[in-house]
């Protein structure tokens, strides 16, 4: 669907890399809108290491989303994955 990620720096705050935040944008098991937050999305899946991470990203336009946010899941959003 987006051709295009960019990356916010504060994407990396948490030290995950380029890598895993790039896998788990594309095999994600959960992605949707934040409550109460226009142009903020969720997407939740594992990294290649087995790690559940959440990342959160903006809609730039069709093609192209920035990642600002990425770390280890917090368990406030396993309701998500109906866990």
């Amino acid at each position: 669907m987006f051709e295009t990620i960019e990356f916010n720096e504060a994407a990396f705050k948490h030290k995950k890399t380029e890598e895993e935040i790039r896998w788990v944008f594309s095999h994600y098991l959960y992605d949707g809108p934040i409550d109460n937050m226009e142009n903020k999305f969720i997407r939740i899946g594992f990294c290649p290491v087995g790690n559940l991470l959440e990342i959160m990203y903006n809609e730039i336009d069709e093609h192209t989303v920035n990642i600002f946010h990425a770390m280890n899941c917090r368990a406030i959003y396993y309701p998500l994955l109906n866990c």
